[in-house]
Order: C-alpha cells, then structure tokens, then sequence
C-alpha cells in the first residue's frame, strides 16, 4: 500500500481544526487513534512520531527524521491541549449566551425601529432622572457645607475662648470634616461622603 499524502497541514496524521488548532491522530487498519488537539502543527506532528514509534511504524512513516529512538521521540512531543468535559460545557453555554445576546439585539433594534415614541420617552426619562440625581447631590454638598460651616465656625469660637452651643459629645461636631468637594460627576451615586478618608 502506498504511503498516505500529507494533509494540508503539511504533516502526516494532523488536520487543522476550524477553531485554529490542530488535530492528530494515527490509524492503523480499521483502528483510528485520537492523539488530541494541540495549538501549533508541529507540536500535532511530534505527538503523531511518538505514536508511530510506539506502534512500530518504519521511520520513512514517520514527520520527522532527527528522532532516532521512541524515548526522543516522546521527549519531543507536547502534551495535547486539554478539552474537558467542564471545558466544553462552558464553551456550550458561552456560545448559547452569544446568540441570547445577539438575537435581544436583534430584537431590540426592531422594536426601536418600530416604536420610535417609546424610545424618545425612555430617553426622556433618564434625562429626567439625571437632572433630579444631579441636583439632589448639589443640594446634599450644600448642606455638607453649612454643615461644615457651623462646625468651623463652633470650633473658632471654643478656639478663641468662647463657649459653644455644642456639647462636647454632639455629634455635629464630626461635621468639620465632612467632604465639600464641588467635583459633581453624573455616575456617582452618592454612597460614601467619607471615600478620601479611606
């Protein structure tokens, strides 16, 4: 029987995978033996030599020609690159969360087309929403400040000799170093007054 051809790899027993890796195998009669998915060509081509000589085949069989005995044979061979079963259960629900995500694009971009009053009142909303956050925080910094103000104003007075109409536990004393930055910024949700402290 003649020797088969090399594939388009251009290496015997390694075929190019869609995904971009390579695929080798050895047959042997009616037996096909998988010998994995490796990344490189050459790595698919090594593994396929390691099996050839183990399975005795004649060396002119064979992608390389420097590998004179099966233990350099194996020394030179990659390990194949791991498909699981978790790997390719993750790769399944990857690719169904793709189309999920392309067909609600579709989807999206077909009601958009077809309602176009209901997407000019949605943008209208977060208008809205972004001019009462906005002003709700500038109104929030405001009082901060007076806040702040009658706090340093206390502080002065003690600091002069006075007598302030604070205790000494009331706690609007910790006002003085409450934050009044006029940095205003759209995507701050106002959680932390106490953030530059941390």
């Amino acid at each position: 029987m003649p020797p088969r051809l090399r594939s388009a790899s251009g290496y015997r027993g390694v075929r190019q995978r869609p995904n971009g890796g390579f695929y080798a195998e050895i047959r042997s009669g009616d037996l096909r033996l998988s010998l994995g998915t490796y990344d490189m060509a050459h790595e698919a081509a090594r593994a396929f030599d390691a099996a050839a000589w183990r399975l005795g085949r004649p060396r002119r069989q064979m992608n390389f020609q420097d590998v004179h005995t099966l233990q350099q044979a194996l020394d030179v061979a990659s390990p194949p690159r791991l498909n699981s079963a978790q790997d390719c259960a993750e790769h399944t629900a990857l690719q169904r969360r793709l189309l999920v995500a392309q067909e609600d694009e579709r989807v999206m971009a077909e009601w958009r087309r077809r309602h176009p009053e209901d997407v000019a009142y949605e943008q209208e909303y977060w208008a809205r929403r972004r001019e009462e956050d906005t002003r709700r925080r500038r109104e929030e910094r405001l009082d901060r400040r007076r806040r702040k103000a009658l706090a340093s104003a206390q502080a002065d007075i003690v600091n002069a000799g006075g007598r302030s109409f604070f205790t000494e536990e009331d706690e609007r004393w910790l006002d003085i170093w409450l934050s009044t930055s006029d940095d205003t910024n759209d995507d701050d949700d106002g959680a932390d007054d106490w953030s530059d402290w941390d």
